[in-house]
């Protein structure tokens, strides 16, 4: 499996993550509940950010930096984490709520972002040797996690 693919797999498990959190944060009853539900999004997000980071940003920092958008990526990551950080941080359950709401929004726009740009440009720059090489650095990863 391509890099490519195996990633925008992943994207589409955190689609149905985010549905599931934009119905369920709302009826939540607790600041805890909130905070759990955060923690859940925060730490299979780090995992992802982590392997598209290290197989595909990596190879490629030099063509995304071309085109402008190595910062905005690399922001868009940092404030993802941020607002995840303040969802535990936060005292009052309407701001734990609001929070992890603006955290599933930015992480939508961002992958829908490496969807329409970094993902086809994957595709286009480097080779299905490389594509397939790189998608196995990512089941070795995810086998390693999962050991």
């Amino acid at each position: 499996m391509k890099i490519t693919e195996a990633l925008l797999a992943e994207h589409q498990v955190f689609h149905s993550l985010f549905d599931h959190v934009e119905r369920t944060a709302p009826r939540l009853k607790t600041l805890g509940e909130v905070k759990a539900l955060g923690a859940l999004l925060e730490a299979s997000l780090k995992a992802h950010s982590d392997a598209e980071d290290d197989l595909l940003f990596a190879p490629m920092e030099h063509c995304i930096e071309q085109i402008g958008q190595s910062k905005p990526f690399h922001d868009e990551h940092e404030e993802i984490d941020r607002t995840l950080l303040g969802v535990q941080q936060a005292r009052q359950l309407a701001a734990a709520r609001k929070l992890i709401k603006s955290a599933v929004e930015a992480s939508r726009k961002h992958f829908d972002k490496e969807e329409r740009i970094v993902f086809p440009m994957a595709e286009k720059i480097l080779s299905q040797a490389t594509l397939l090489k790189l998608g196995d650095a990512w089941a070795k990863r995810r086998d390693s996690v999962n050991a």
